[in-house]
């Protein structure tokens, strides 16, 4: 396999839109006001009030509409996305997004509802958010699920208000129960969020089959317990075996058990968290039902709860009357209140119902089933190429995702698993995610999802294969990657550090000392 005759990524020299900007130019010429409404109005400008209108005009770019046109197109011909290549970010399952769906969050009736609208006006909007709080319930084991928070990280953060407001509420110990147990293999945001809500966080080792450590978990969890954040299957993409001894130890010691939905695309329709004994779920509908999510956003962060958290989720909450009519149920004592404003992405949820009413029950399965046959395929080839190892548990199957380790790689040849992640963008393969979990040390964490087909997955591995070949020959070449995109080799830490980042033309006004 050839890089240079497969793959090259567009480079255009495009410089921002405000330095197009060439003094009087329209995008679009709109015709004068009708003398008639001139008469009738007087100055045009007393139709927007004072307190609204500028001191001078907007400072944004004076371009034609081609040159608009010309300039975003060249941008996205120098993007990498899931449309144009293989995208294996591991533990963000960024799946492809059907067209379907951004067709149906497109129609008019829900495109241009307004959030404020009444619900009398909005009962197919309700009854589409009604229908699918009650599909996802059913996917997971949940009695009641809220679809209001915005992101993965904004459900966590939601499931453990709501597991502290049980402890407040019902057990009465929501001051002495003030730790929360978390695997040290979890993902990040989880000891956030526990932190946010107030929580000492407790880490809990991993066994050497990388799963959670028993004895460990015994010896933390007590009368300070509030609950276990984990994942199922865990990050290194193995199932938790013993999850019914995980949850009866969490339960007796008084405590809750939270899932993290990250990894729901190995299990749905095959088991739910909620047969397992979880009590709270967060669900990414931007990851397991493909609603996109590049760039930060937009996500959706659904989260479901037995019955016995019910009364504390956000509101405003949906129902059904018994005329068959839906409205927003504010009503609700306990609850946490809102965290969100309005109620949730609504475009988001859209294309979460499309693609689970696309699919039905044994289409969402197959969903898991290809998912963890490609993550198996990807792993044992992956694994089996020289530098590349599979750490922990290596006879147990991977589920969703595969935990690659490049240390072998590294002390054979120098080449770091980032060396490899860059050089695998100038095969037309998106890196994925490296240097997690934190217990593998030279982490490539790969989840091809179920969309990618057998020919994408063989390009990957021989992609892996060559650069393992190039490692062992020429190992500074690998060290240069990449070559063929649109941007070169950069400085992580300069691209990271926040006195380096430009955001908006006012900054990088500022930064080359341009007058406005």
């Amino acid at each position: 396999m050839t890089e240079k005759s497969e793959y090259r990524q567009a480079r255009w020299n495009v410089p921002l839109i405000f330095e197009k900007t060439s003094t009087g130019t329209t995008s679009h010429q709109f015709p004068e006001a009708e003398d008639e409404v001139r008469k009738s109005v007087g100055n045009l400008d007393s139709l927007i009030p004072k307190k609204m209108q500028r001191k001078k005009p907007p400072a944004i770019p004076e371009v034609s509409e081609l040159q608009v046109i010309r300039h975003y197109t060249r941008l996205s011909q120098m993007t990498f996305s899931v449309s144009t290549g293989t995208y294996p970010l591991g533990s963000c399952t960024m799946k492809y997004n059907p067209v379907i769906n951004d067709w149906a969050a497109n129609l008019d009736g829900f495109a241009w509802l307004h959030p404020s609208q009444d619900a009398a006006t909005s009962q197919g909007a309700l009854e589409l958010m009604w229908e699918l709080e009650q599909w996802l319930a059913e996917i997971t084991g949940m009695d009641a699920v809220t679809l209001q928070p915005a992101a993965g990280a904004q459900g966590e953060y939601t499931g453990v208000m709501l597991i502290r407001e049980y402890h407040r509420c019902v057990t009465e110990e929501c001051e002495a129960r003030n730790e929360m147990l978390i695997p040290d293999a979890a993902h990040g945001t989880n000891p956030a969020s526990a932190a946010m809500a107030g929580y000492k966080v407790v880490v809990v080792p991993s066994s050497d089959d990388g799963l959670v450590n028993i004895e460990a978990l015994k010896a933390a969890a007590g009368p300070k317990t509030a609950g276990l954040m984990l994942t199922n299957p865990n990050t290194i993409g193995v199932f938790e075996k013993d999850i019914e001894e995980i949850a009866a130890i969490v339960h007796d010691a008084g405590g809750l058990l939270y899932y993290d939905g990250a990894n729901l695309n190995a299990i749905m329709g095959i088991t739910r968290p909620g047969d397992m004994g979880f009590d709270v779920v967060h669900m990414n509908l931007h990851k397991s039902f493909s609603t996109p999510h590049g760039g930060g956003g937009p996500g959706a962060g659904a989260v479901g709860v037995k019955k016995e958290l019910a009364d504390f989720l956000p509101v405003p909450r949906i129902v059904k009357q018994s005329d068959g009519c839906f409205d927003w149920d504010y009503d609700f004592p306990q609850t946490i209140g809102k965290v969100h404003g309005y109620f949730g992405n609504f475009g988001m949820l859209v294309r979460a119902y499309a693609y689970i009413y696309s699919l039905g029950k044994r289409g969402i399965r197959a969903v898991a089933e290809n998912a963890v046959l490609n993550a198996n395929y990807v792993a044992h080839h992956v694994s089996a190429i020289p530098g590349f190892t599979l750490p922990y548990s290596r006879d147990a199957p991977r589920m969703h995702e595969c935990v690659i380790s490049a240390e072998t790689l590294l002390n054979e040849t120098g080449v770091s698993a980032m060396n490899v992640a860059k050089r695998l963008l100038d095969f037309g393969v998106h890196a994925p995610t490296v240097y997690f979990p934190l217990i593998v040390p030279e982490a490539l964490m790969i989840e091809p999802t179920e969309t990618e087909s057998k020919q994408e997955l063989d390009v990957l591995v021989s992609a892996f294969r060559e650069i393992s070949a190039e490692a062992h020959s020429d190992p500074e070449k690998v060290k240069g990657a990449p070559y063929y995109t649109a941007v070169r080799h950069l400085d992580e830490y300069r691209a990271a550090h926040p006195k380096t980042l430009t955001l908006s033309w006012r900054m990088f006004q500022k930064h080359e000392g341009i007058d406005e």
